[in-house]
């Protein structure tokens, strides 16, 4: 059996970091538990609504792994039955349900994904993987009746998304109601001590609190992370505003990727989605000139995916690229969409006067992305292209959102 590690050091070390936002109760008692020796389970969950998880995900897991180490058993939870419902949760309305067979499709390479990250082969004490349909999809009506008896339609309505759309007129449906109870549910079952989440998750992980103590005699600490958001601006990490970082990214496009953040992402991505060292990140975020402190951070979070040899080659492909100032620091955004002919995109951003144009361009070399030139006339964008630089002649660079 692993021995749990109770240093102080070493416990203050994740817990300071600066990723961890709110602890419920209180950090002080959770601190006290993780002192004690007691070997606590953890767990958070991800719903499998996508194929690729992100540096949002990636830094949860990478704190999971950082209690793993101290001895605790760790727990990545596939919402294999939750993602087919979908959490509505900031969300102005239903989300669109899955089937069995997407979800499917969606998790195929998860693991593959985050094997650098979470140590799911250590033989002592390894980083478990488990999917709530294993319990979920067996509840029979009755048990549903009862786990919906512990809370009040007052306490759902509390959800502001649901206050939002009550005052809007906007349908709420019964079964997104249900969502907090299902993702409660996931801590009876697995008989948890602590579940992490992100700060938007609070609400179910304390109806996960709540049935705990009805239905187990027992708290749970409810953990919340920070989500990842400019320090400058507070605009959040995410693909619907083109700043979305995936792992399924190859090593280029992934460096690329994180070159292509707004310098109040360098800290925030450095504390969740590195193991930089605190002083470290100080030190590089002191640097003068915000691109260098950028060029180490996307070394750093590429060397994890991809390995240190190829995060070399691609910081060494990304500097020959972009080099002596090509692009400028601050690209002027432009708003694509997933689909959209190069052809009209580069007339309607102004990068082009007509179709021929634009045709006589591309064909000339002259429209490259993040420095791949665009070779086919019928080029359309797609998702990868968000948060790059779209280069046409020698001095027009707009950064691509969708």
């Amino acid at each position: 059996m692993t021995k749990v590690n109770t240093n102080e050091k070493d416990i203050d070390k994740i817990l300071d970091r600066g990723v961890l936002k709110d602890f419920l109760p209180t950090k002080e008692q959770f601190k006290e538990r993780l002192m004690s020796g007691e070997k606590l389970r953890f767990y958070m969950g991800f719903d499998a609504t996508a194929k690729a998880l992100h540096l949002g995900h990636a830094q949860n897991l990478m704190v999971l792994e950082d209690f793993r180490k101290l001895g605790h058993e760790v727990i990545f939870l596939i919402g294999d039955f939750t993602g087919m419902i979908g959490d509505p949760s900031d969300k102005s309305s239903a989300r669109v349900k899955l089937t069995p067979q997407q979800v499917k499709e969606n998790i195929a390479t998860w693991v593959e994904q985050v094997k650098n990250i979470a140590s799911f082969d250590d033989e002592k004490n390894p980083f478990l993987i488990k999917y709530n349909s294993q319990w979920l999809g067996k509840l029979n009506f009755a048990e549903v009746l009862e786990l919906a008896s512990n809370f009040t339609v007052q306490q759902m309505l509390e959800r502001d998304m649901f206050e939002k759309r009550m005052d809007s007129g906007t349908p709420i449906y019964l079964h997104e109601f249900l969502y907090p109870l299902m993702q409660g549910y996931d801590s009876v079952a697995m008989d948890v001590d602590v579940e992490m989440c992100g700060t938007d998750q609070i609400f179910n992980a304390l109806a996960g609190r709540t049935l705990m103590q009805k239905m187990k005699n027992k708290d749970k600490f409810v953990i919340a992370n920070h989500l990842i958001a400019d320090e400058i601006t507070g605009q959040l990490m995410s693909k619907s505003n083109g700043t979305g970082i995936f792992l399924d990214l190859s090593v280029k496009d992934l460096f690329g990727a994180v070159m292509a953040q707004s310098d109040g992402m360098i800290r925030p991505l450095a504390l969740g989605c590195t193991r930089l060292e605190l002083d470290e990140i100080d030190e590089m975020t002191k640097t003068e000139n915000p691109r260098d402190a950028k060029l180490q951070l996307a070394f750093e979070i590429t060397k994890i995916y991809h390995g240190e040899e190829r995060a070399t080659e691609a910081k060494e492909y990304f500097i020959n690229t972009f080099s002596k100032k090509e692009i400028p620091d601050h690209s002027e955004e432009v708003s694509g969409q997933n689909g959209e002919k190069m052809l009209d995109f580069l007339i309607a951003i102004d990068g082009a006067t007509s179709k021929s144009d634009a045709r006589r361009k591309i064909e000339q070399g002259g429209v490259s992305i993040d420095g791949e030139k665009i070779k086919n006339v019928d080029y359309a964008l797609q998702t990868k292209d968000a948060g790059k630089i779209l280069k046409v002649g020698k001095k027009f660079f707009r950064k691509i959102v969708f």
